[in-house]
């Protein structure tokens, strides 16, 4: 199957940690609340980064680790709901940072914590148009910034980071797609300008019953389109917002625990970056070998939802 390879990734993360133990100190909770009900244990917090800041820094370690010049960038993907500013883009700002090419599209997408998924969708068809052989896809959150700090059902789980792909399209290998989107903006959502209450709103339940039911879904109708099997996949790397979650998903599944991978519980859930920063800590652990097939699920406020199979 044609599609994008990813070559390279990277991610960048604030320096400050906020642990479960600091946070019940702000607000009424405790280290086994949060662990029982998430498996969440620290998240990295901006304090003075911004989200351009974290942008650059994922990317240039793609860059860097792909050994790719800017000149051979032909797109731009940033995702992200909490950028620096309304306009200009996120995109912008790191397009000219990175001293990309004037005449590539440099542009920012919100599908919230599926972003990451609906991008590479996007970079693949903008690559069928471009003479470069390379696009640059980041998710860069700053969440702290639209977290209130004493609502601890929804305090306790978030954090900030960025994480990139540098993606190519190749003749050979798996590589496809499923994107969605329901519509259902109440069970989650987030305000903005105009707005009296700014701050990330959340029903629990209603996302956790949505999140169990859409994964597996998502997993039956990419593994359909694509011809494989379960069997077939050697890791699964599902949106990292809470260990029940994937561990419910994977029992509906019927497939082993042991092939999803988890690092929710040194970041948190950090929407569209929590894939690439999956992906780039795989990497660096060296499970990633050619041939490896990884098959992401993410999900997210909207309802949205994607997900992907990629060959190594």
């Amino acid at each position: 199957m044609k599609g994008l390879h990813i070559k390279a990734t990277g991610r960048c993360l604030p320096k400050k940690i906020l642990t479960n133990d600091d946070l019940s100190r702000m607000v009424d909770t405790n280290d086994e609340w949060i662990t029982t009900r998430t498996g969440i244990k620290q998240r990295h917090i901006c304090d003075g980064e911004r989200n351009i800041d974290l942008a650059i820094g994922a990317a240039t370690r793609a860059l860097e680790k792909a050994a790719v010049r800017p000149e051979e960038i032909g797109a731009l993907v940033v995702t992200t709901f909490t950028p620096d500013y309304y306009t200009p883009a996120v995109a912008c700002l790191l397009a000219k940072a990175l001293g990309l090419s004037h005449d590539i599209p440099a542009f920012d997408m919100n599908a919230a914590c599926s972003g990451f998924l609906y991008a590479l969708q996007v970079a693949n068809g903008l690559l069928l148009q471009e003479e470069r052989p390379y696009a640059l896809i980041v998710g860069s959150e700053v969440i702290s910034k639209t977290t209130d700090w004493s609502d601890r059902s929804t305090c306790v789980l978030f954090g900030d980071v960025a994480g990139a792909a540098l993606v190519e399209r190749r003749e050979v290998g798996a590589f496809c797609t499923a994107l969605g989107c329901d519509g259902n903006a109440v069970p989650l959502y987030c305000g903005g300008a105009g707005d009296e209450d700014r701050f990330i709103r959340m029903d629990g339940g209603e996302v956790f019953k949505f999140a169990v039911r859409i994964i597996p879904q998502t997993v039956e109708a990419l593994l359909q389109k694509s011809g494989l099997t379960l069997a077939d996949i050697d890791y699964f790397v599902c949106h990292q917002a809470n260990k029940r979650i994937i561990d419910s998903a994977a029992k509906k599944l019927k497939a082993p625990q042991e092939k999803f991978f988890i690092n929710l519980d040194r970041y948190g859930n950090t929407s569209s970056a929590s894939i690439p920063i999956a992906l780039d800590e795989m990497g660096e652990a060296g499970l990633l070998k050619p041939g490896v097939k990884t098959l992401c699920v993410g999900f997210g406020a909207g309802f949205t939802w994607g997900g992907a199979i990629l060959e190594w």
